[in-house]
């Protein structure tokens, strides 16, 4: 008996470390808060500077932001320890690989949940807004009962909210007295759906074909309801939604954006290819970064806008007139 007790003990994983628990912050996906810059920008140009303290403002929107997602990734990766083993990569995570204690980790996303809301609200109360939704998002998105993300269709929608909540914060940062227009807040959802949809495509294909979707559905639940045609599906229709969107904005606040629109397509393209090959970065959007196709992409969609945003072209008015091509 005490020999078996001696085997039990000797597969239980070693209790976690400082460094573990700082780990399972994830600060190294900080690199997602670059959608935080298109709020920016738009805010300064839509609207102009109306807060009195802008680079504070900033400053404690950045610091907000931070902690807010940090704490979403704490009770991510303690809620999913016992699925996160199942996968060939997360199950090295620190929160599979040692033993932590519950009540620190619920001290540790409770001190920077109010970090973060303090930081907000010493922005405005439109950073304190948008952060509070953030945080009420990891929540509905990684705790039972709710836990949304083991919910087929849902874990995409509730997940991708992250994106115009970036950008919320972003433009509170310019213009903390109104909300960015609608159009663009449902590009951006309907742009981060895109993104996980293809990152669940990407996980699909690789670890269906490399070890079954048994082993996948135990990983996450929502691939027992999900196929790769179901995924492929989903990742046109919010593709299709986004630019759908975002065409409304760009004819209605400046028709020169439009310029932009065949760069987006090409990044919608890049991104959906890119997501079926092995090992593909969309697996791991922090590292794209490291894409430079895509890099080189974003760049030139960006000059361009700026470039639409300086110059005006008053042929291109015409496109957001009726005009009829008449025959003689």
């Amino acid at each position: 008996m005490a020999l078996m007790d001696s085997k039990v003990e000797a597969g239980k994983p070693p209790a976690a470390s400082i460094r573990q628990y700082l780990a399972i912050l994830r600060l190294d996906h900080s690199t997602k808060h670059i959608f935080i810059v298109p709020g920016i920008v738009l805010a300064w140009l839509l609207r102009g500077p109306r807060g009195e303290h802008i680079a504070s403002a900033i400053v404690l929107g950045l610091v907000a932001a931070i902690c807010i997602a940090s704490a979403n990734y704490v009770i991510n990766e303690w809620f999913d320890r016992d699925f996160d083993r199942h996968h060939p990569t997360k199950s090295q995570r620190s929160a599979v690989q040692s033993a932590m204690d519950g009540k620190i980790i619920g001290l540790e996303w409770l001190l920077l949940v109010a970090l973060g809301l303090v930081c907000a609200s010493a922005s405005s109360r439109l950073m304190l807004f948008a952060t509070g939704i953030f945080a009420l998002q990891g929540v509905v998105y990684n705790v039972p009962p709710l836990r949304s993300k083991d919910k087929a269709y849902f874990d995409v929608i509730s997940e991708s909210v992250n994106n115009p909540l970036r950008l919320l914060i972003g433009w509170a940062m310019i213009d903390p007295t109104s909300l960015p227009p609608g159009s663009v807040i449902l590009c951006y959802w309907f742009g981060g759906a895109f993104l996980m949809a293809a990152k669940r495509l990407s996980e699909y294909r690789e670890i269906a074909a490399s070890h079954g979707r048994e082993l996948l559905a135990r990983y996450r639940a929502r691939f027992a309801h999900y196929t790769e045609v179901s995924l492929t599906a989903s990742c046109l229709s919010y593709s299709l939604f986004s630019v759908f969107f975002l065409s409304v904005f760009l004819v209605k606040y400046r028709i020169e954006y439009v310029l932009a629109m065949p760069l987006v397509v090409m990044l919608f393209t890049t991104y959906f290819s890119m997501s079926t090959s092995p090992g593909s970065s969309a697996q791991k959007p922090e590292k794209l970064y490291g894409e430079r196709g895509l890099m080189l992409l974003v760049l030139a969609l960006v000059a361009v806008f700026l470039v639409a945003s300086l110059v005006d072209m008053p042929f291109l008015a015409r496109l957001a007139e009726q005009h009829y091509i008449t025959l003689n």
